[in-house]
């Protein structure tokens, strides 16, 4: 997780999941991938249940549901299809310069500062 965070440039990718989700389980090789052949982004897996200090508060309707941020501003926060296509595709145009910020939950907006702490005190 740490590593994902090091870097301040490009996009911060946040795939919230759940280990006990069929999808998520099919999904998470394909996402792997995508966070190996894009070097300008960075990707996060996020577990909601093993990780729920941080995720607790996250309101998640289905799954995949992606958070992309920029910044530390949020660009996008919902369910996306469990297809690399899909997802590329979302992930290319937030990459946009003029992809703006977005109003999400509170704890949606505090995710990459909470990601931040936690990866600096453990």
């Amino acid at each position: 997780m740490g590593e994902a965070l090091k870097r301040n440039d490009g996009l911060l990718v946040i795939c919230l999941c759940a280990a006990w989700c069929y999808v998520c389980n099919d999904f998470q090789p394909v996402v792997a991938r995508m966070a190996l052949a894009d070097g300008a982004n960075r990707y996060l897996w996020l577990d909601i249940e093993d990780d729920a200090a941080l995720a607790d508060d996250i309101e998640i309707d289905n799954f995949p549901t992606f958070a992309v941020y920029r910044g530390g501003e949020s660009l996008f926060f919902g369910v996306t299809r469990a297809q690399e296509g899909a997802v590329a595709r979302t992930i290319a145009a937030l990459a946009q310069s003029d992809a703006r910020p977005i109003e999400v939950p509170e704890a949606v907006a505090k995710l990459p500062a909470a990601l931040a702490s936690a990866t600096q005190s453990g």
